[in-house]
């Protein structure tokens, strides 16, 4: 259940205004795609900005920040566990976050 996926990140591509402030650092969220087919380049993973639920929903084209290949991996890849539904129904509308996962 590990893979090393290695990439290269066009920074000119970056939208500077999505970078997020925090106490530790400067974040930027990124979403990884992973395909089963590789390109002409021997590419089969992708970064792109992470869209807002509104972006998905209308769906506005990605904006592609960086291109990579998986370089290994043990061939078990696994989805992450979902959040308890539980948990999520007791918080309150007015904390809605639009997480990236």
């Amino acid at each position: 259940m590990s893979a090393i996926i290695n990439f290269s990140l066009n920074l000119d591509k970056l939208d500077k205004s999505k970078v997020i402030k925090g106490a530790k650092g400067n974040y930027y969220n990124v979403t990884l795609s992973l395909n089963d087919e590789v390109s002409q380049y021997g590419q089969n993973a992708s970064l792109f900005d992470t869209q807002t639920k509104e972006e998905r929903t209308a769906k506005s084209e990605r904006n592609y920040v960086g291109n990579g290949k998986v370089v290994w991996t043990d061939g078990n890849i696994s989805a992450a566990p979902m959040e308890n539904k539980a948990i999520a129904q007791t918080t309150p509308a007015s904390n809605d976050v639009d997480l990236p996962f």
